[in-house]
């Protein structure tokens, strides 16, 4: 009851009304508030600290950058929800907010594509090494398998990718990367309502900023030969999850492209069948798919992306087996 009647104070100010509206549709730091509010940095702070301390925001910091965005958990969390959803959007000053929200993000959104469009060589000349794109990212989703779910992770988010496609199935998204300008394009490209549960944090794979148990999917797209040690990733992985959860992880089979390492910072150069599977094992979860999507006849292509499905065992796992495909061959 106090909880409750402490958050109801807290909301009960205009400025932090229109805080608690804002922020209900992303994260954003208390720059780009102030930029909206059109207040000064103090006042601002000030408001986002009592709504904090109350437990209708959460704020997380991102190197010298702090961002806010709508509590995820418990009553007090379900109260900031109910408020936001009785907030007029027709008001004046609500509808004043939102214009100057979306300049925001369209500046955010800009700053993104110039990161991207000076990357964009490097990544295509990748890409173009394998089968296209969408054939990886439709794999992944018929092996996702799951309708509804509470909560997806994508680690190593990169741009969101996979947080666009799996999203729209969960109550939550977070995705997790260590790289500033690859979280900066990932919010650019969750910025629209239908994404609005979804968010991206600053983190370490190999020490994930989530509780036990709490994930109903996580992904792990294009990943693990970056990385120095994918086996405690994926042991990591396996902790976020919950029973009955799964693992999808694409990355490319053994290959002899040395160039990747030396040019593009792959740790690894592709990984066998087995090899992932026995990590996956190791980490207390069940294999059951692998999938290899190999080059389709392009004289350029030359990796092959092998994708693992692993689950969790507990009541919401599925049935037991396991079937691997090799070029649409099932066994």
């Amino acid at each position: 009851m106090e909880q409750l009647l402490a958050g109801l104070r807290a909301a009960g100010e205009p400025t932090r009304l229109r805080l608690l509206a804002l922020l209900a549709r992303g994260e954003l730091t208390v720059t780009e508030l102030t930029q909206i509010l059109r207040q000064s940095q103090p006042r601002v702070s000030r408001h986002l600290k009592l709504l904090c301390e109350a437990g209708l925001l959460e704020r997380f910091r991102e190197g010298s950058w702090v961002f806010y965005r709508l509590a995820q958990g418990g009553s007090v969390a379900v109260l900031a929800e109910v408020l936001t959803g009785l907030i007029p959007q027709e008001d004046i000053i609500i509808a004043r907010d939102c214009e100057r929200l979306e300049a925001v993000r369209s500046a955010r959104a800009e700053k993104a594509a110039a990161y991207f469009r000076a990357n964009a060589d490097e990544w295509n000349r990748i890409r173009s090494l394998y089968i296209p794109e969408d054939k990886v990212e439709q794999a992944m989703v018929d092996l996702g398998a799951y309708d509804k779910m509470d909560t997806v992770a994508d680690l190593g988010t990169g741009t969101g990718r996979m947080l666009e496609l799996f999203g729209p199935k969960a109550k939550s998204g977070i995705g997790i990367d260590l790289s500033p300008e690859m979280l900066a394009l990932a919010r650019a490209q969750l910025a629209q309502p239908a994404l609005a549960h979804c968010s991206v944090r600053q983190g370490d794979l190999y020490d994930l900023p989530m509780q036990d148990a709490t994930v109903d999917l996580v992904t792990l797209h294009m990943v693990l030969h970056y990385l120095d040690d994918p086996a405690a990733s994926i042991a990591e992985a396996a902790r976020v999850m919950k029973p009955g959860g799964r693992l999808l992880i694409a990355d490319f089979a053994p290959h002899d492209l040395d160039f990747l390492r030396e040019s593009h910072a792959h740790r690894r150069l592709g990984f066998t069948e087995d090899e992932v599977a026995a990590w996956l094992v190791d980490a207390g979860l069940d294999v059951r798919e692998v999938r290899h999507l190999p080059p389709a006849g392009d004289d350029d292509a030359k990796l092959t992306v092998s994708i693992w499905v692993a689950d969790k065992p507990g009541h919401l796992a599925r049935n037991a087996g396991r079937h691997v495909e090799y070029e649409g061959a099932t066994r």
